[in-house]
């Protein structure tokens, strides 16, 4: 089940031993099946839902044969990593596939600098001359912490969801030195701030927020700098930085292309369940277009 040809890229964040260990830390441990595909849980009603998300497999019967062999009875939810024919399998498609963005370290410092859109080097050195401080530190273990509560209202306004807070402050407590904050500073007033979560050879951007007096001085374009910089320097392969939307979030998805990271598509989320297996396959054929299948 596990494609040989991913055994040296970086996984998803999802899928990695540190995501588990936030979990367990929680009090909520995932299942692992036995090629070490992490497995969550939930209940709606009475019915218990296991859910696959990310995992290393890169083929519909391989993500098949994963689905099989959960020892929960109940529909399982599967998200693959890229676009996948899983209406093979009899899934029927639910979400449509969202666009992440990804940088690739392997590139020398100069290189990755090259990389960069002008428009966001001109920023970058605009915010180098500001003469902001940025910091490095471990996530401080406080729910109250500017960041995350910044981070809510942001949600709020803006219609998404991130991870809550608990799962936020369990990461750094079972993953010491991996959930790293990265801070622009006035004098002693913060004015930006990111929170990078590693795992294993890969980094994942997972909360960033500025105020109005770091958007005039570029504050967010220097730490994301600060970052790519300080995940080279720890021999990391790549950076993901999340989910892109040209649509509704325009100005996001120019900021993290602009660093050099390339968009790719995942798979969307799709209903996987023996008992809907032979009504599903007709409609899943007619969706293929909504998955990204063409």
């Amino acid at each position: 089940m596990f494609d040989a040809t991913l055994a040296d890229t970086p996984g998803a964040l999802q899928q990695s031993p540190s995501f588990a260990r936030a979990l367990e830390a929680l009090g909520a441990p995932p299942l692992k099946l036995p090629d070490g595909t992490l497995v969550l849980r939930r209940r709606f009603g009475p019915l218990p839902v296991s859910m696959i998300t990310r995992p290393r497999v890169t083929s519909a019967a391989g993500l098949g044969a994963l689905a099989g062999v959960v020892p929960v009875k109940g529909p399982r939810l599967l998200s693959p990593d890229s676009p996948l024919p899983l209406q093979e399998i009899g899934a029927l498609p639910l979400i449509s596939p969202a666009t992440i963005a990804t940088l690739d370290l392997g590139p020398n410092t100069d290189a990755l600098m090259a990389g960069l859109h002008q428009k966001w080097r001109n920023r970058l050195r605009h915010g180098l001359s500001q003469g902001l401080r940025v910091t490095r530190q471990k996530m401080p273990d406080d729910p109250g912490h500017w960041l995350l509560q910044a981070d809510l209202v942001q949600q709020a306004a803006r219609g998404y969801r991130s991870w809550p807070i608990p799962l936020t402050l369990a990461y750094a407590r079972a993953n010491p030195g991996q959930a790293k904050l990265f801070m622009a500073h006035q004098g002693k007033t913060p004015v930006a701030a990111m929170l990078i979560l590693r795992h294993g050879s890969a980094a994942t951007y997972h909360i960033g927020h500025t105020r109005a007096s770091g958007r005039l001085m570029s504050a967010h374009t220097l730490l994301m700098w600060s970052v790519i910089l300080w995940a080279k320097s720890k021999g990391m392969q790549s950076l993901d930085l999340g989910t892109i939307d040209t649509e509704d979030a325009p100005g996001l998805a120019r900021f993290k292309l602009g660093t050099g990271a390339q968009p790719r598509k995942l798979g969307g989320t799709w209903l996987w369940w023996p008992p809907l297996t032979s009504l599903a396959r007709p409609i899943a054929v007619i969706d293929r277009r909504m998955m990204g299948l063409g």
